[in-house]
């Protein structure tokens, strides 16, 4: 896929200077907070920013964050939530850019967002019910629904607890993802003569300060007697799925068997909804055990699912299993252009690699599927250089000569390296006049 740019350039004198500067604060400022003295951090005088026209660009974002160029600071434009902005990626960042002109400057700007424990554990069900026959032994397992919390870090989900104790007790596990499981384990064997229902309270705690904390009950019916309980004949299924599988593809099937007969023997499937989104993307057939593709999947969002399946006899025994979906890029975006800065008119005696413009080419797909390359025509006096990543600037390559050529039409062509064999021009003219040389 390749794409083309004529750019319109005129101005007396330019220079790029690429600088950086991090910021770190929390989330939830208030409008109008300070976040830093950008003009001090990278040395320059508040007049430049004046006369330069100082300017924050900020791509495709949210503009959450506005620049006061009359005391050279950077101040909170719109509150911002880390979670609505990140989700669970860490460390979660605002990238942008401050330009100048008259010349050229531009610096790219990071403001790191940090959390706070503005999130309780939630739990997602109103609350959880398990059949278990009063011939489980000690030490059966049964998977809880696990809490979610928005925050990260230290503010996210620490611990459960389980009120009362005495039938049950519970187990914490940490899964590849660092993520807590958690399971109730019988202690002491059920009895559907003395008690045919329980209730116990789940609570799930934060780690923040002050700590927060989220409860579902959960609801035990005794059963009579079921001797075994489902198993899977995997414990974890692994499948590659590409990111523009259609709706209703069938995906894979799972199977766990129960040796009683009867209705005892019969197993019912389900995914825990214990991760945000699953339930709108994935669905199982519930005595088939075929795992069907409901929604559109993105690898630019995320690249792996876990779906947490559920085997249930008729007796209330339980087994699980994890299916672990991999999604596979396809180059699905196009590259994009953003002219940051351009001049109209430049001298005839200007330096050698006079900056004419400044530009930004991205592309949302990863790895080899965003890689993109900008080149220019070889007879022209200009060169294209990739000043950073994702960041192209023009410069003058010979002396310009104005009664040779007073004004040239540059052509900037872009394309991703996996569509080289498919290369396509969309030209918008832009041109760039020669002055005659400086009294």
């Amino acid at each position: 896929m390749r794409r083309q740019v004529l750019l319109f350039i005129s101005m007396l004198s330019l220079r790029s200077v690429l600088g950086q500067v991090s910021y770190s604060i929390p989330e939830e400022m208030s409008k109008g907070s300070l976040i830093g003295n950008i003009a001090q951090d990278l040395g320059l005088d508040v007049k430049r920013l004046k006369t330069g026209r100082a300017r924050l660009h900020v791509g495709n974002s949210a503009e959450y964050i506005e620049l006061n160029k009359e005391k050279g600071v950077l101040l909170i434009k719109e509150r911002i939530d880390r979670e609505a902005l990140c989700e669970q990626t860490t460390p979660c960042a605002v990238h942008f850019q401050m330009i100048l002109e008259n010349p050229i400057e531009f610096f790219r700007v990071t403001v790191e967002i940090t959390d706070i424990n503005d999130n309780a554990p939630i739990f997602k069900m109103n609350n959880m019910l398990f059949e278990i026959s009063e011939s489980a032994v000690r030490g059966a397992r049964f998977e809880l629904e696990r809490a979610l919390d928005s925050d990260v870090g230290i503010n996210g989900l620490k611990s459960y607890s389980l009120y009362p104790t005495d039938n049950f007790i519970l187990k914490l596990n940490e899964n590849a993802a660092a993520e807590k499981e958690v399971e109730m384990i019988l202690e002491k064997p059920l009895d559907r003569e003395k008690q045919q229902q329980l209730t116990l309270t789940l609570t799930a705690v934060d780690g923040g300060e002050p700590q927060l904390s989220g409860t579902v009950q959960i609801h035990v019916t005794v059963l009579d007697a079921n001797d075994n309980a489902p198993v899977f004949t995997q414990s974890t299924y692994k499948a590659s799925l590409m990111e523009n599988s259609q709706k209703g593809t069938s995906l894979m099937t799972v199977t766990a068997t129960d040796i009683d007969q009867g209705t005892n023997g019969l197993v019912t499937y389900s995914i825990s909804s214990n991760a945000e989104g699953i339930l709108d993307l994935f669905e199982i057939h519930g005595t088939s055990g075929e795992v069907r593709l409901i929604g559109k999947i993105d690898y630019e969002t995320s690249k792996h699912y876990q779906l947490n399946v559920k085997a249930r006899d008729q007796g209330g025994l339980t087994d699980s299993c994890k299916i672990i979906f991999d999604i596979l890029d396809v180059n699905d975006n196009a590259p994009i252009i953003d002219l940051m800065s351009t001049t109209q008119s430049i001298p005839e005696d200007s330096t050698f690699q006079t900056v004419v413009a400044v530009m930004n080419v991205h592309d949302a797909d990863s790895d080899i599927n965003g890689v993109v390359r900008c080149f220019l025509s070889d007879s022209l006096p200009f060169i294209i250089e990739n000043t950073s990543n994702g960041f192209y600037s023009i410069l003058t390559n010979i002396d310009l000569d104005r009664e040779r050529a007073s004004q040239y039409n540059i052509t900037v062509t872009y394309f991703k390296i996996t569509d080289t064999d498919n290369i396509q021009t969309r030209p918008r003219i832009v041109s760039t006049s020669v002055s005659s040389k400086a009294s």
